[in-house]
């Protein structure tokens, strides 16, 4: 068995002698081999002259590029009807068939706050001018855009 080794060193505070010393624990395992020992991977590691060596990793990572949205934010826009009203959008807040409390988003100017790419597609965060209601996230495919601020109602 081979014996272990520790080497103590000098610090101003330590309560160990100041001269370096060292023990040797007996029966106790090595955790480190020898330096002379042959490392069995050492042969997997042979470069020939035709390939290149490896690339060093950059220390800096890349960032991922902006998506390029189809909508600014500050953006005015209105919802197209037709196309809610046959979404899986307008179907999961479970109104019946032309309810009318959501005409406002139809008629009035919403403002877009945000803008994502989702798993489904690009969607806007849409609050209404206005109106007391939360922002909702909807597809912008469903935005109708209005050129100017000053929009009127339908």
């Amino acid at each position: 068995m081979a014996s272990f080794s520790a080497t103590l060193s000098h610090h101003p505070f330590s309560p160990f002698p100041h001269s370096f010393r060292k023990i040797s624990l007996p029966n106790t395992p090595s955790i480190i081999p020898p330096p002379n020992a042959a490392d069995p991977d050492k042969d997997k590691i042979v470069q020939t002259a035709n390939e290149e060596p490896p690339k060093p990793v950059s220390a800096t990572p890349t960032k991922p590029k902006k998506p390029v949205y189809s909508m600014k934010k500050g953006q005015i826009v209105r919802v197209d009807k037709e196309k809610y009203l046959n979404s899986v959008n307008y179907l999961s807040v479970g109104h019946p068939p032309y309810y009318k409390g959501l005409d406002y988003i139809y008629e009035d100017r919403g403002e877009v706050l945000d803008m994502r790419m989702f798993e489904t597609g690009e969607h806007a965060l849409i609050a209404w001018v206005g109106i007391p209601t939360a922002p909702a996230w909807l597809p912008t495919d469903m935005l109708i855009k209005s050129d100017k601020l000053d929009y009127e109602r339908i």
